[in-house]
């Protein structure tokens, strides 16, 4: 059985699945957050296996112009982006495992795919404003 901490080795994305701008994955946390506490170096190794993706840890207190009018009810909620569209935004499970494998799902649908929606769509804005995309 494979640690929940373990990460599975990184499966580059198809060429055309990488559109103009790479893909980014946000994680909407708070400093106060124990989960959020013990998931950050977790997120940080994943961003070393993932170098494709753009990965960035927004506290929500602390930049709370870029979440908006978003409410965060459960944390860690991640935001995942084409580069161009909010993909998904939600709660998950703060395992490396669980969001490389979100990462990877999202990048072979992404031609095509739907996006996650308005809500989704402003703050993934917010955030390559704020952190200068």
């Amino acid at each position: 059985m494979q640690s929940p901490a373990a990460l599975p080795e990184p499966t580059p994305p198809h060429p055309a699945a990488t559109p103009p701008g790479g893909w980014w994955a946000v994680c909407l946390c708070a400093a106060w957050c124990g989960t959020c506490g013990v998931y950050r170096p977790l997120f940080d190794e994943l961003a070393r296996a993932h170098p494709e993706v753009r990965f960035e840890w927004v506290d929500i207190e602390d930049d709370s112009d870029i979440a908006g009018d978003l409410d965060v009810e459960t944390f860690p909620t991640l935001l995942i982006a084409d580069g161009q569209r909010a993909m998904f935004l939600g709660p998950l499970l703060p395992q490396a495992p669980v969001l490389a494998r979100l990462l990877t799902s999202l990048q072979a649908a992404a031609l095509g795919g739907a996006g996650a929606g308005g809500e989704a769509q402003a703050v993934f804005e917010r955030v390559q404003a704020a952190r200068g995309a």
